[in-house]
């Protein structure tokens, strides 16, 4: 499982001209978390990228999502789980397919709820418009 969280003053998604997750969190920061499901992560892996998407301190000040009270957008992103070490077109073989990915998705956003952060999200396999604007910039690669 690969995430990629970016500190962000706002993010949001789009599908087909409807706005379906957005945060704006100019005072506080949040997260823009797009994360990737390979087919061969370990079963708790998911919990692992929830903890580190609440608790990595990558916001302004070292705090982190849970500390600052910060929103958090989660986009599905197979992508992230391209190869693209042979030829020109990228492999998708390592992603997890939808009916296996989705719900990793929600266990990651159930989890970061439980733990009292507010979630938006993008649309699990729709052709999805991620805007955002950035803050430091500041990403991080998560891999679990």
């Amino acid at each position: 499982m690969r995430a990629v969280l970016t500190r962000v003053s706002q993010a949001s998604v789009t599908v087909d001209g409807d706005v379906v997750g957005a945060i704006d969190c100019p005072d506080t920061g949040g997260i823009l978390a797009l994360v990737g499901v390979g087919r061969d992560d370990a079963e708790d892996a998911w919990r692992t990228v929830a903890r580190k998407i609440a608790e990595l301190r990558i916001l302004d000040g070292e705090r982190s999502a849970e500390d600052a009270g910060a929103p958090v957008l989660l986009v599905s992103q197979f992508t992230l789980l391209g190869r693209t070490a042979k030829g020109r077109r990228p492999s998708w073989a390592d992603a997890a397919p939808g009916n296996i990915a989705e719900p990793v998705i929600e266990s990651i956003a159930e989890e970061l709820r439980r733990r009292g952060i507010h979630v938006e999200q993008g649309r699990f396999g729709a052709m999805m418009k991620v805007t955002s604007v950035n803050e430091g910039p500041f990403t991080v690669l998560v891999e679990a």
